[in-house]
């Protein structure tokens, strides 16, 4: 039973379909538990036989729905519980009190109230917890590092599992030029486009892309003629990006469709991604972005700078730093060649080290071997 606090648009809940996608139906049945609500993000899952459960959990701790997530433990006796970052900490609880006999949680990235990891209160839930958790696992070196220093937890008790891309689907355009994008106004064989996926929410920080834009703008005035942006995806800081974007007489060389659910296709329309996080864990669209063949701008944070090689597959940039993003698009918006360059690299690191495959065979060991040191032998179909 995979948990998370809401299953929705996001890296983390992406990461969650593609395990059970790509798992191997005779390995485990699923089951994912929302604590809040569950979003059409769900018909994403391909099994026909995963069921979806949201609980409708009120703001605050959810120690009111102890009761409740007992009951579903027992009822469904999984042999995994998954818990997923500290909204979702808290059912490790409840899942030891039903008797779960693996109980496993993943930290995949912070927060914006603790970008560094320094919030006092959040490092103190965690050890609080930290008893009913059997194993952690963390997202990249960073997370790892972040569980062993301030949380102490034993490094026999931690795997780092990187997340894992989808080759077949995320793949570089059939042409020499970028594929066009269904409703954008934008042509990539005229127009040069930086893109981005991903909530428009303060720790994914558009509006330092949004300012970035506006800047490379200023820096190299006769790109203005070719460079578009587009920013996919919907939040909270939407109408801001907007304003910023129309203040600087940019708005007709910006595309923000909103949510979109074709992102394989549209990144096949960049000709660059930049990801402006303050925070990260392992961005998926970062993998997703590799895959496609097309180089990557993104804020030395979390795991990016391990995703990213710099000079290599694309540029990392400091985060919060407008003028950094800034001067990185504009050097690979006005030579063609490195962009090409950097982006066939970048295929080619997606091929050999980030295979979905790779991540979900971790995954299942993973589970195995904590099934098989409780003494539960794991079954597979036809044995």
């Amino acid at each position: 039973m995979h948990v998370v606090y809401r299953f929705d648009v996001g890296g983390l809940e992406n990461g969650v379909v593609n395990l059970i996608n790509t798992m191997p139906a005779g390995a485990y049945r699923h089951a994912v538990l929302a604590l809040t609500e569950a979003t059409d993000f769900k018909t994403r899952i391909a099994r026909a036989d995963v069921p979806v459960i949201a609980l409708h959990q009120p703001p605050g701790h959810g120690f009111w729905m102890y009761p409740a997530l007992f009951r579903l433990f027992r009822a469904l006796r999984p042999a995994v519980v998954h818990t997923r970052n500290l909204a979702a900490l808290e059912a490790v609880v409840p899942a030891w009190a039903a008797g779960v006999p693996v109980r496993i949680h993943g930290e995949h990235g912070r927060d914006v109230g603790d970008l560094r990891g320094d919030n006092r209160k959040y490092q103190w839930v965690r050890r609080l917890y930290r008893p009913f958790v059997h194993h952690y696992v963390a997202l990249g070196s960073e997370l790892r590092d972040y569980l062993l220093a301030r949380i102490g937890v034993a490094p026999r008790h931690v795997t780092a599992i990187c997340n894992g891309v989808d080759t077949g689907r995320f793949h570089p355009p059939a042409g020499s030029t970028p594929d066009p994008i269904g409703g954008c106004p934008f042509d990539p064989a005229r127009h040069w486009i930086v893109g981005s996926v991903g909530r428009m929410q303060a720790v994914k920080d558009p509006l330092n892309l949004a300012k970035a834009f506006v800047r490379a703008l200023e820096r190299a005035p006769e790109l203005r003629e070719r460079l578009r942006l587009v920013m996919v995806g919907d939040g909270p800081l939407r109408a801001d990006v907007e304003a910023l974007l129309a203040a600087a007489d940019a708005s007709d060389l910006a595309w923000l469709p909103g949510e979109r659910s074709d992102v394989a296709a549209l990144m096949r329309g960049f000709h660059a991604f930049a990801l402006p996080s303050l925070a990260e864990g392992i961005s998926n669209t970062i993998l997703e972005a590799l895959a496609t063949g097309i180089p990557v701008v993104a804020t030395a944070v979390g795991a990016n700078p391990e995703l990213v090689e710099d000079g290599v597959t694309g540029v990392v940039v400091p985060a919060a730093d407008p003028g950094a993003l800034a001067a990185a698009i504009t050097a690979l918006a006005v030579d063609p060649a490195r962009t090409a360059t950097l982006g066939r690299a970048a295929r080619a690191a997606a091929e050999a080290r980030f295979a979905l495959e790779a991540m979900t065979a971790s995954y299942r060991t993973l589970y195995d071997r904590m099934l098989a040191a409780r003494g539960r032998a794991v079954r597979t179909a036809g044995s």
